[in-house]
């Protein structure tokens, strides 16, 4: 494999994820996070990719059947993202506001498709295969990239409407957004691998259906937190 397929690689990778990622930030453009962190959280889920492949594998030599491979990967994927937020960014003094747990969490997710993304285009780019990478791409952008932005959101979300709760509360409403995220990445793949058009139009149509219904839970969830800042503008 050439620097060059490597290089478009790792571009094609990284540009679905630097669009949602700028949308992202646009959100929240009135409380904005710290670059340094953003940048430190979008390569954390980048590095989780590396980790979850050994354990993929694991888990698809020893279980059998496409539901529980794909809910083992699911788990696999859902957990280490959340595991890279909860160890390196979670209990620093920047996380201050209910929002952020879903900022940071769909920033790390965004990491973690981006590396994705890389490696499935790195097959066809080395066969010289231009048409195939392209439409590789587009279909991650709207399906597969969303897909982990919509998952690790779930769990954002469970963090931060438990913002004001004691630890065990919070606890809890961590392990029903994790069960959500797991169960949205399952039936995504489930509907993904099945044969023919309309189950792959139904995997894009619920995935897009709870991404409208997160990202207006997220406009709410900025009003109820900043309405009495005088400086927000709803």
């Amino acid at each position: 494999m050439t620097p060059i397929t490597i290089g478009y690689a790792f571009l094609g990778g990284l540009l679905p994820s630097f669009i949602w990622l700028y949308f992202l930030l646009k959100e929240d453009a009135e409380h904005p996070e710290p670059k340094k962190l953003i940048v430190f959280t979008f390569i954390a889920g980048m590095i989780a990719v590396p980790l979850a492949l050994p354990l993929e594998q694991y888990a698809k030599a020893h279980l059998f059947g496409n539901f529980p491979i794909l809910t083992a990967w699911a788990l696999i994927e859902e957990v280490l993202k959340y595991a890279m937020v909860a160890i390196f960014i979670l209990w620093r003094n920047a996380v201050d506001e209910a929002p952020d747990y879903v900022i940071y969490m769909i920033t790390v997710a965004l990491g973690f498709a981006a590396a994705e993304n890389m490696l499935f285009l790195m097959a066809p780019l080395a066969d010289g295969n231009l048409a195939t990478s392209f439409f590789t791409g587009d279909l991650r952008f709207l399906g597969s990239t969303l897909l982990h932005v919509v998952a690790s959101a779930a769990i954002g979300f469970s963090l931060a409407f438990s913002y004001s709760r004691r630890p065990g509360g919070r606890a809890f409403a961590a392990a029903l957004g994790l069960i959500l995220a797991i169960a949205l990445h399952t039936a995504f793949n489930m509907l993904i691998i099945t044969p023919g058009a309309s189950t792959a139009l139904a995997a894009f149509f619920l995935i897009w259906m709870v991404a409208v219904v997160f990202f207006a839970t997220f406009e709410v969830l900025k009003y109820f937190q900043y309405r009495n800042f005088p400086n927000y503008l709803p």
